[in-house]
């Protein structure tokens, strides 16, 4: 029962259409490695173990009777922080909503209720989920798979480190930056970051609504491919026979490869080599308007989550991270003439990049230019923090700018991740491509 921990998702759904695991003493290897595990409390705000029982007795009544309700029933996942729970605290990360119990699920929830998934509970997560870093003083910072000493990265921490630990088979986490992405990179993890927009937001606490999306942290692009279906009600893309042959890559030259550090830059170059030994055409390629979106970037996301939180935060400034209340007030004084001039300039930034890139499959990168930083010297240099908070989140927020999808892989390096973006909308194919990709990679 200890190897069903390590498991994809896609495996132990097989494995339970086959009869060969009970979706009640699946859910209960979890529990009890959960309530084992001395970093519990680290990754996980609250477990749903009554819930996760009821539906896990639930699913194990249909696959004995052969009414299974997807490939997924009966597995058991954990959900970031920010999506309401009926009857269930969901407090995002931040002591301003402590107590908060909302009265339904979030509608993805119902999706993925809907679709037999099962609900471990709700992991930790940046305040707000407004840090691609992981660390949260006001509730607590998960650990890193690879380095007990760094952090995760975020805001999806909770959701990365429970699935590297072996304490779900998977999560659902929140990318407004990179959310989804940097977690799963530093954790070895597959992340999609959706096109913005594919996945309903009704019943998730926003940070930034023109740029939050909804994503998958994952053991595999199969995974990903399966619980984002689950999670829109849809059917999954077949992902059978991908390939990399002809397919076209671009590298972007100078605005995802400046300063990247050494074994980022290691593990990309091999990812390339390993990509076009399996049949892909990679180019690199010239982009000045992805210089303009970033250049926007802090203004509109900063105005966009004050905008939305700013009354609630001045009411008790005194209950949030000083770094993340920092941010926050970054977007203060942004202006409505700016506000709207900033929105001009990407557009037309999304605009120019759709007509630059349009000859390609997708954009390869590295997912983070840096590794796990560490966390005592986050906390002891503010200035620290505020830098590798950027760096963390600049190859990543270029996929929300410019409102694209986009997918993270491991590469065999520890906490480096590879990569693809593909143009808004085109999710699934960027999920054959990410398929193809993986067994390049492996």
């Amino acid at each position: 029962m200890q190897d069903w921990l390590t498991m994809t998702a896609a495996d132990l759904g097989r494995g339970i259409e086959a009869r060969e695991i009970d979706p009640i003493a699946l859910c209960e290897t979890y529990l009890d490695a959960i309530d084992a595990h001395p970093l519990r409390d680290r990754i996980y705000a609250r477990v749903t173990a009554d819930r996760a029982r009821s539906e896990a007795a639930a699913a194990a009544a249909r696959a004995k009777s052969g009414q299974r309700l997807s490939l997924l029933d009966g597995v058991p996942i954990s959900w970031k922080d920010l999506y309401d729970t009926a009857g269930i605290v969901t407090e995002a990360g931040t002591m301003l909503l402590e107590g908060r119990v909302p009265d339904r699920d979030a509608v993805v929830l119902q999706n993925a209720s809907a679709a037999g998934l099962v609900c471990l509970g709700k992991v930790h997560m940046s305040e707000l989920a407004f840090s691609g870093l992981g660390h949260n003083p006001s509730t607590a910072t998960p650990p890193c798979v690879n380095d007990a000493d760094a952090v995760p990265g975020g805001s999806s921490s909770g959701s990365a480190t429970s699935v590297a630990f072996g304490l779900a088979a998977a999560s659902i986490g929140s990318d407004t930056g990179g959310s989804v992405r940097i977690p799963a990179a530093w954790n070895d993890l597959v992340g999609l970051k959706t096109t913005h927009g594919r996945l309903t937001l009704e019943g998730v606490v926003p940070l930034a609504l023109k740029f939050d999306t909804i994503g998958p942290l994952c053991r595999s692009v199969e995974d990903a491919a399966l619980l984002t279906a689950a999670l829109e009600g849809s059917k999954a893309p077949d992902l059978r026979g991908a390939s990399l042959k002809g397919r076209r890559f671009a590298i972007l030259e100078t605005a995802m490869l400046d300063g990247l550090r050494e074994k980022p830059k290691a593990a990309f170059a091999n990812s390339v080599r390993r990509l076009e030994a399996a049949g892909a055409v990679i180019e690199t390629l010239e982009v000045p308007a992805v210089q303009n979106a970033l250049e926007v970037s802090g203004m509109l996301m900063t105005a966009e989550a004050y905008g939305l939180w700013g009354e609630i935060i001045e009411t008790a400034p005194e209950k949030m991270y000083d770094e993340i209340l920092r941010r926050f007030r970054l977007g203060r004084d942004v202006s409505g003439p700016e506000y709207v001039g900033a929105w001009a300039k990407l557009e037309l930034a999304r605009q120019e990049y759709d007509y630059a890139t349009a000859g390609y499959d997708a954009i390869i990168a590295p997912t983070a230019p840096i590794l796990p930083p560490n966390l005592a010297r986050l906390i002891a240099e503010p200035e620290y923090y505020v830098t590798e908070n950027l760096m963390a989140l600049r190859n990543t927020r270029i996929g929300n700018l410019l409102g694209l999808c986009a997918l993270t892989l491991p590469t065999g390096t520890p906490s480096c991740g590879l990569m693809l973006m593909a143009a808004p909308d085109f999710d699934n194919a960027l999920l054959r491509l990410g398929a193809a990709a993986e067994a390049a990679l492996a």
